[in-house]
C-alpha cells in the first residue's frame, strides 16, 4: 500500500518538475524576446533620433516614441512658401489617401515634415494643410526648432540647403516590421496605394 502511494507521489513530483521546467523555459524565451524587442527599439530610437517636434496644432511630439514607433507611415517633405512641387505633391497625397480602402487607410499615418523650420511655424503648417484639404485625422504636419527638424531630415536623407531643389520622393515604412521603402514621384497613385497596402499586410504576416 505504502509502496503504491510512494510511487504515485514520485510520479506527481516528476510531473510537477516537468511543468516547472516548461514554465521556466517559456518565461525565459519570453524574456529573451522582450529584451530583443527593447534592444531593437533602442537602436531605432538612437538612429532616427527622438528629438522634439511640433505638429500643426502645437502639440509637442518625440519623433521616434510619439511619431514613428510601431506605426505605418508615409512621409513627405515640404515648405509652406513652396509654389510648385509641394502643393502638387500634397494634392496627390490627399487623392491617394482617399483611394485607400478604409481598413488600410485607418492603419496609416501621413507625415509632412518641414524643410524650412525657421519660417514654417505650426500655424503656417496648419494653414498650408487646410488650404490643400490635408489637415486630416492621422496626418501630422511637423516643424519645430530648426536643429531638431534638420536632425530628422538628415537622418532620413532629405535635408537640403536649396529648398527649391528639395526631394519629392516619399518615404514609407512599417516601422514595427523595420520595412522601409522609397516611392519615386513618377509612381502613379494606384502604384502608391498598392505599396501602402503591402506595408499594412506586413502586420498580418505570421
Amino acid at each position: 500500500m505504502f509502496k503504491r502511494i510512494n510511487k504515485l507521489l514520485a510520479g506527481f513530483a516528476v510531473s510537477a518538475a516537468l511543468l516547472v521546467c516548461g514554465s521556466s523555459a517559456s518565461i525565459a524565451a519570453a524574456g529573451t524576446e522582450s529584451a530583443d524587442v527593447a534592444a531593437a527599439e533602442a537602436k531605432a530610437r538612437e538612429y532616427f533620433t527622438n528629438v522634439e517636434l511640433i505638429d500643426q496644432n502645437g502639440q509637442r511630439l518625440r519623433f521616434y516614441d510619439d511619431v514613428l514607433k510601431d506605426n505605418i507611415v508615409v512621409i513627405s517633405f515640404i515648405f509652406t512658401n513652396c509654389q510648385g512641387a509641394c502643393p502638387l505633391m500634397t494634392r496627390n497625397l490627399t487623392m491617394i489617401r482617399d483611394m485607400l480602402p478604409s481598413k488600410v487607410r485607418d492603419e496609416i499615418h501621413f507625415l509632412s515634415i518641414s524643410l524650412d523650420p525657421v519660417r514654417d511655424t505650426p500655424s503656417a503648417m496648419k494653414d498650408f494643410a487646410q488650404t490643400h484639404d490635408a489637415d486630416q485625422e492621422r496626418w501630422l504636419w511637423l516643424t519645430g526648432q530648426p536643429n531638431n527638424v534638420n536632425s530628422v531630415t538628415k537622418k532620413l536623407g532629405t535635408y537640403t540647403d536649396e529648398l527649391e531643389a528639395h526631394t519629392t520622393m516619399l518615404i514609407a515604412a512599417n516601422v514595427r516590421e523595420s520595412h522601409w521603402t522609397k516611392i519615386a514621384p513618377n509612381v502613379p497613385p494606384k502604384g502608391v496605394v498598392e505599396r501602402l497596402r503591402m506595408l499594412v499586410e506586413d502586420n498580418a504576416a505570421p
